[in-house]
């Protein structure tokens, strides 16, 4: 039995996770969980599986993970206040099943320092599918990782037509039921671009063999092809059981987290070039993963602020990846080692950059 603390179990992926454990009370154990702010719920989790150690915020979840054992730590915060959490569980030396991806991100060199060889388990379902095709070869024989992207709910459209988008709009995706933050990365492609620097990060890769190609009907989860043309694909119905049922005990699988592709009807699957002139976000991440250092951190940060702008009226929907590029072009790095207080000084100086730009809009 394998014993779990998750944070952030108020959230989508920490319900689902809950989900899984629930269906196999034989195989985890929950010891410990956190939330942000929800304390009715979190009550409502502790009592049904009676968990004695609990949390509230970010400081309280950091000092869960360093005062509770557990053999993994589902981090499924939102946003990169997740870096805290991230160091305290790789340093403790559990597992981590990440589905907080800008905390790796955000951390960069800092987190990849810390982590042991196998103790970062992707949750996110791109990365989980590229770590399962990756089982089919030697690290030495992948030609290129390819991510796929539903396409959010404006796909085909060109960038003209995007400028009077509403929020209620970038909300309505098409396959994924996620919170504010991360459906409205999706509907940029900001998300994507995440996702490109978070498997350079994670399968030391590098960006020109990392591409990112429109899959709609979000069956295939990404692909890895090999030296030989041979490309390996993971394919389900979307359903983040799967992938975090793999992130709470990997390699093993776990059965019946959910329902398998039905063979016996006709059906199709498309895939589609991404159109970088309507959505540069991808480009613009590469662009900022090779920076590395703390750009990654300031256009992580530029866009929260630039999403939270959109959703208030304050800018319009284009004006998100603007605001990103202009933040990111326009940011002088520090010299030294990446630390915590470097790149949290390094968020702020973002933040402020973000409001700026975006006030005198």
């Amino acid at each position: 039995m394998r014993s779990v603390i998750i944070l952030g179990s108020s959230g989508s992926i920490g319900t689902q996770a809950l989900d899984v454990i629930r269906a196999n009370p034989r195989r985890f154990e929950v010891v410990g969980l956190a939330v942000g702010s929800n304390r009715a719920l979190l009550e409502q989790q502790a009592a049904e599986f009676h968990v004695e150690h609990t949390a509230v915020g970010i400081d309280e979840a950091v000092q869960l993970v360093r005062d509770v054992d557990a053999d993994v730590v589902l981090n499924g915060i939102t946003g990169s206040v997740g870096l805290a959490p991230t160091i305290a569980v790789l340093e403790r030396g559990a597992t981590l099943a990440l589905a907080n991806k800008e905390s790796l991100i955000v951390g960069g060199d800092l987190v990849q320092r810390l982590a042991a060889p196998g103790q970062i388990v992707p949750v996110d379902s791109e990365h989980s599918a590229i770590a399962q095709a990756l089982r089919s070869g030697t690290p030495d024989e992948v030609r290129r990782l390819v991510l796929t992207a539903s396409g959010g709910p404006f796909r085909g459209r060109r960038r003209e037509e995007l400028v009077a988008v509403t929020p209620a709009q970038a909300l309505a995706h098409p396959t994924w039921d996620m919170g504010l933050v991360v459906t409205t990365n999706s509907a940029t492609l900001v998300n994507k671009g995440l996702e490109v620097i978070e498997a350079h990060l994670l399968f030391d890769v590098e960006y020109d063999r990392i591409d990112v190609v429109v899959h709609p009907q979000s069956i295939v989860h990404s692909m890895v092809e090999f030296v030989d043309g041979s490309t390996i694909a993971q394919a389900s119905p979307p359903d983040m059981r799967l992938p975090i049922s793999l992130g709470l005990d990997w390699p093993h699988r776990v059965a019946a987290v959910g329902r398998p592709l039905d063979w016996s009807t006709a059906t199709s699957w498309t895939f589609e070039p991404l159109d970088e002139a309507a959505f540069p976000a991808v480009a613009l991440a590469k662009q900022v993963g090779r920076a590395g250092g703390e750009y990654p951190a300031v256009f992580n940060a530029a866009n929260e602020e630039a999403v939270a702008a959109f959703h208030t009226g304050r800018i319009g929907f284009l004006d998100i990846v603007d605001t990103v590029r202009a933040v990111v072009e326009g940011h002088e790095a520090s010299a030294g080692e990446l630390t915590v207080e470097s790149l949290a000084e390094a968020e702020r100086h973002a933040r402020r950059a973000a409001q700026e730009r975006i006030a005198a809009a």
